[in-house]
């Protein structure tokens, strides 16, 4: 369920952003990338397999600086800086994106968006960087829930 409610407000989000700022891939895609990352923020604050609501521990509630740390230390620090920066989105692939989440994490995520693996890799490698680079206009992440954080953001 929470994870239905992080790709809605996440779809939203990117859909809102389309036409602003980044170039991204056709806006058709920004409501199946807004839930593939709203599954992998859920999964991220939930623990795989997890119905949804483990609120519970300080960063639980905002996985953002948790996915961002996995990403660092998967060699893809360049991209996720350029994203939470103010420059441009480095692009990254979902191969890249295979290798920087853990297995059981990207098979939960694709089960509960109801894709492949391998889409939801390729998917989350399409939106991610125009959802961090939205949620951090300020060029660092901010604190608070995610819910929060997005609802922020759209206007």
């Amino acid at each position: 369920m929470a994870g239905n409610d992080l790709g809605s407000l996440l779809g939203g989000l990117l859909g809102a952003g389309g036409g602003a700022g980044h170039a991204g891939s056709g806006g058709g895609g920004g409501g199946g990338g807004g839930n593939v990352l709203g599954a992998l923020l859920g999964a991220l604050m939930g623990g795989a397999g997890a119905g949804g609501g483990a609120q519970a521990g300080g960063g639980a509630d905002n996985p953002l600086g948790g996915l961002m740390d996995m990403l660092t230390r998967s060699g893809l620090a360049g991209q996720a800086q350029s994203w939470i920066g103010t420059g441009e989105n480095q692009p990254v692939s979902g191969a890249q994106i295979s290798e920087a989440l853990p297995d059981e994490t990207l098979r939960t995520v694709a089960a509960q968006a109801g894709v492949s693996p391998e889409q939801a890799a390729d998917q989350i490698a399409q939106s991610l960087p125009q959802a961090v680079d939205r949620l951090t206009p300020g060029g660092e992440i901010p604190t608070g829930s995610i819910e929060d954080i997005i609802r922020q953001q759209k206007f």
